[in-house]
């Protein structure tokens, strides 16, 4: 499997591509501000884009989907629950201080039925707490429980999502974390949305918040 990460300034955030090294297909995950840097990873590993797929949709997580849009022609996935905060991407920014353009419609909204890529299929995890239409990406074979997951801003190497923002809920957040994250196995590699990756293992065992939910 091909996993590519980038981020650039302002927000640090991290975008992803992911590809099937047999038949060249693969999916971008929440592009960004760096996704001009996303576009040059698709060509250089001469794929083939089907899905363009959203954890959540706040504005740092989107500002790229216009321009894979047209990059790729792939449809745009995202959770129900999150489409008013897709919807109000410029509002989003300019809370910011960021001039942001509207972005393209939302194809298809996620059910419970796979994504397939290639040999690799995506099986998505409703996390909400964040916001309420937080997902996690588990990737993997198909027919094979994935250990790779793209967790959005759910769950942070150390650290866990914001919930000050509006849609943000810690109770939901952390129930979110510790029964539907930690269920996908102690082995399973995190790549969070921001900052260095990590697994669930390490967070169960370390990661304070976590440490501070469960002590009641």
């Amino acid at each position: 499997m091909i996993l590519e990460v980038r981020e650039v300034p302002p927000f640090h955030k991290n975008g992803f591509v992911v590809g099937c090294e047999r038949t060249r297909e693969a999916i971008v995950v929440d592009p960004g501000d760096e996704v001009d840097a996303l576009i040059a990873v698709v060509a250089s590993h001469q794929l083939r884009v089907q899905h363009i797929l959203l954890t959540h949709a706040h504005v740092d997580h989107i500002t790229g989907v216009g321009r894979a849009k047209d990059a790729f022609g792939a449809p745009v996935f995202l959770h129900r629950d999150d489409l008013p905060l897709y919807q109000h991407v410029v509002e989003q920014g300019r809370m910011f201080g960021f001039k942001v353009d509207p972005a393209p419609p939302v194809d298809r909204f996620y059910d419970l039925n796979p994504v397939y890529f290639g040999d690799f299929e995506v099986r998505v995890h409703h996390t909400p707490g964040h916001c309420p239409g937080g997902v996690c990406l588990q990737v993997g074979p198909k027919g094979e429980a994935g250990t790779h997951l793209l967790v959005g801003d759910t769950l942070f190497a150390g650290a866990i999502g914001r919930t000050d923002l509006p849609g943000g809920n810690y109770g939901v957040l952390m129930r979110s974390i510790t029964e539907v994250l930690f269920a996908l196995g102690d082995d399973a590699v995190v790549y969070p949305g921001h900052g260095p990756t990590t697994t669930i293992g390490r967070e169960r065992r370390t990661n304070p918040f976590v440490l501070e939910y469960l002590r009641g």
